[in-house]
């Protein structure tokens, strides 16, 4: 299948395949991976299509088996997250420095704020040095998923603790 062909299948079909994909999984973001993994599905093994007689049939089966597996995704990841944030609540130990404490009690509940799964994503970052290969492995997230989620919680974690930052220079 040429690219011109993938590009007609994706004009063609994409909008009932999202609509499709949305009324299973009941999330956007899943839903927008299931379409990605669909198409990216067709562009890797083009003869799927060689003699398929109802292309949008054969899409919707592909997006419901992608949506299916997504959900079962979903399903691991959070009880991953769950369990990583479990593990996560002794982070920080006792100090006799108040400042220090003050500065510690301010990161758990700056991180308590974060979204689970940019909570879980930093956590891995900072305390087990693990990397975002690692992390979209433990977590089974795409690695670039795994990377924007870590940015956008140290962004998230920058603008709560500037005030206390900016107090403590």
């Amino acid at each position: 299948m040429s690219s011109p062909d993938l590009a007609r299948l994706y004009d063609e079909h994409a909008s009932a395949l999202f609509a499709f994909a949305l009324n299973v999984t009941r999330h956007e973001a899943d839903t927008r991976d299931v379409l990605q993994e669909v198409f990216c599905k067709l562009a890797a093994r083009p003869e799927l299509l060689r003699d398929i007689r109802d292309e949008r049939g054969f899409l919707l089966r592909l997006a419901h088996h992608a949506a299916i597996d997504q959900l079962r995704r979903r399903g691991t990841r959070e009880r991953n997250h769950e369990q990583f944030t479990i593990e996560s609540t002794a982070l920080f130990a006792t100090t006799a420095d108040p400042d220090e404490a003050a500065f510690r009690r301010q990161l758990a509940e700056a991180l308590g704020e974060l979204p689970v799964e940019q909570r879980t994503v930093v956590h891995l970052k900072l305390w087990e040095g693990l990397t975002f290969e690692a992390i979209a492995t433990a977590l089974d997230l795409p690695l670039n998923t795994a990377a924007s989620r870590y940015r956008y919680g140290l962004d998230k974690l920058r603008a709560r603790l500037r005030p206390l930052y900016d107090e403590i220079r």
